[in-house]
């Protein structure tokens, strides 16, 4: 196996680009290194970015939105309290990735690159509206986080291709968002269903939601219906009953042990309403 550590993510594109073998990029470790101690991958290059200049940097830009570097731990996300106050559901997710030392290596890049349906770091990410930067051969693009999944395990990135940070718009005002999960232990498990939420109010009244399902098909899913059945709501029981069916309806889940798909399509529209009512409050101003 070949250890690389470029100096720049144009170096680390470089080198991915020209592998011949399997290729994994290295920031946190919590996925990659379970993965080689258990041989279920042996990378013929690893790529280690924690040198990049900036990669564990959490900046907050002019407008108002924030940038989180590729190596940032979820940890370092949940003690930087503007971002907190700002985003909490997209750092609720990141807090529920495993263990205390685990969330100190663990990355909201990684959670994504991994590719799992259930990632907790996910959901909250794309209810934001948030984009990832990637470089590559050809340059660089921007790109909607919920372009990044194509199926357990697998991303839409091409060859030589690595995301340098993730781009998280600007709160603004009268907004809030929440994340939920439900697992069979109380903590350090993986998603048996996970739901996002982020809306906007004019007063009483939700003028834009986005809801997102995680652990309920091949992908994580951005669900248009159930955000669009609760705009223009003052989330009453009627519009809850109908984002709860909405979410439901947009499941595809597996049956396994660890749930059947009629228990996953249930607990989908339940999480959805819990979301979305913490979520309704944080952006009326009621709760933190």
């Amino acid at each position: 196996m070949n250890y690389h550590t470029p100096e720049s993510f144009e170096d680390a594109a470089a080198i991915a680009a020209a592998a011949t073998g399997t290729t994994r990029f290295l920031a946190g470790g919590t996925d990659v290194l379970v993965q080689l101690r258990t041989d279920l991958v042996t990378p013929d290059d690893l790529i280690d970015i924690k040198h990049i200049p900036g990669v564990k940097q959490i900046t907050r830009r002019e407008d108002g939105g924030w940038r989180i570097g590729a190596a940032v731990a979820g940890a370092e996300m949940t003690e930087t309290a503007a971002l907190c106050a700002d985003w909490p559901g997209l750092v609720e997710g990141m807090d529920l990735v495993g263990s205390t030392q685990v969330q100190g290596r663990a990355t909201l890049v990684g959670n994504l690159c991994n590719g799992s349906p259930a990632a907790d770091g996910v959901p909250g990410m794309i209810a934001a509206g948030c984009t990832v930067t990637v470089i590559g051969p050809e340059g660089a693009r921007e790109v909607a986080v919920e372009e990044i999944p194509a199926g357990p395990g697998k991303t839409t990135l091409d060859r030589g291709e690595v995301i340098t940070g993730v781009n998280i718009p600007p709160r603004g005002a009268h907004g809030g968002d929440a994340y939920l999960r439900f697992i069979p232990r109380t903590e350090m498990d993986i998603a048996v269903v996970g739901c996002a939420v982020n809306l906007r109010v004019d007063g009483a009244t939700i003028t834009h939601a986005r809801v997102v399902l995680g652990a309920v098909a091949p992908t994580v899913r951005l669900v248009p219906e159930a955000g669009e059945a609760i705009a223009g709501t003052t989330l009453d029981s009627a519009a809850l009953d109908r984002l709860a069916r909405a979410a439901s309806a947009a499941c595809h889940p597996i049956d396994d042990k660890r749930g059947t798909i009629e228990f996953r399509t249930h607990v989908a529209g339940v999480l959805a309403k819990r979301a979305a009512t913490i979520a309704y409050s944080r952006a009326k101003g009621d709760q933190a």
